[in-house]
């Protein structure tokens, strides 16, 4: 059995069963990327694929555990490597962050700044997405760190670390009567105004959800929702709607035009935290990001953290 085999058979699958677009993929040829498969199904003694003439058709049930098991063994190749790349040097690597836009464009350009100027030699990313798609990229190794402002179930395989409290505000523009009367508004107002807000704000685990829920206030009527809240404020100034974003993305320079309520009376704070897999290998700038970002979380502190039994309960 040959690593090369292994990718071999993975690449097949990522490409739907197309073994022209994989060989495509990893400068081969179709015929020696099938010539390998049948090497590793003899050696096995199953089918990994299933065939119709010459084409695969569909994986089999041992071959869907032969997938999992070769992607886990890659990964693990990949950890052995970066081993010897951060003893042999470890200022020095690729990292890719994921996180929303809200962190992306207000919090972390001066953690970036901070990190860049220790670590200059870093080839560094920024991928944004909404919670759900943060925590599918470590997952499956297209990021090294995540940053979620919303916890999301149903990954075992991560570890979420809390490094800090936010909260929201409501957005509206200065003739609005909510700017006029200087109150706080209410659940009740909230939810008979139309809402300009983040595409996850009324998932069913999000504190603001929670929220009209407990209160037994209807929800308000979304008539936008953006992960971008530069997009948010935009249909906010076009008198769409009210605006609900998190307090660290309104900016009251270039915001002037509009105002931020506090809206900490109606939402409990949410949790951010850093998002790592429980089997990744970290570099020593990863440490050094996780750091900048989040003085709390030092390097001791991360791995004790990481290599915990993970929590059962991640909600906030």
């Amino acid at each position: 059995m040959k690593l090369q085999q292994l990718r071999y058979v993975l690449e097949v699958y990522k490409q739907n069963l197309n073994v022209s677009a994989a060989a495509d993929a990893l400068f081969t040829s179709q015929p020696g990327i099938s010539k390998q498969i049948r090497l590793l199904e003899d050696e096995l003694g199953v089918q990994i694929f299933v065939r119709q003439g010459k084409k695969l058709s569909a994986v089999t049930e041992p071959g869907l555990l032969v997938l999992e098991t070769a992607e886990r063994i890659l990964r693990e190749t990949q950890n052995i490597k970066k081993i010897g790349d951060d003893f042999s040097r470890q200022d020095a690597g690729r990292l890719v962050v994921a996180t929303s836009h809200t962190q992306a464009r207000y919090v972390l350009p001066e953690v970036i700044r901070r990190f860049l100027t220790q670590m200059p030699d870093v080839d560094l990313r920024v991928q944004t997405g909404d919670p759900s798609a943060v925590c599918a990229m470590v997952e499956d190794g297209t990021a090294d760190i995540g940053i979620a402002t919303e916890v999301i179930e149903h990954y075992p395989d991560l570890c979420h670390m809390p490094c800090g409290e936010w909260n929201r505000c409501l957005i509206v523009p200065r003739d609005h009567v909510w700017a006029q009367s200087g109150e706080k508004p209410s659940l009740q107002a909230v939810s008979a105004e139309p809402l300009i807000t983040y595409d996850f704000a009324f998932d069913g685990q999000s504190q603001i959800a929670q929220a009209f829920q407990a209160a037994q206030v209807d929800l308000p009527r979304v008539v936008l929702s953006s992960s971008d809240a530069d997009v948010i404020k935009t249909y906010v100034r076009l008198g769409l709607g009210v605006g609900l974003i998190a307090q660290e993305a309104f900016d009251h320079s270039a915001d002037d035009d509009l105002l931020a309520i506090d809206a900490s009376h109606l939402f409990a704070p949410s949790v951010t935290r850093v998002v790592l897999r429980r089997d990744r290998y970290l570099r020593g700038f990863m440490y050094a990001f996780i750091t900048c970002f989040a003085p709390n979380l030092t390097r001791d502190t991360v791995s004790r953290l990481l290599y915990e039994p993970p929590a059962e309960d991640y909600s906030i």
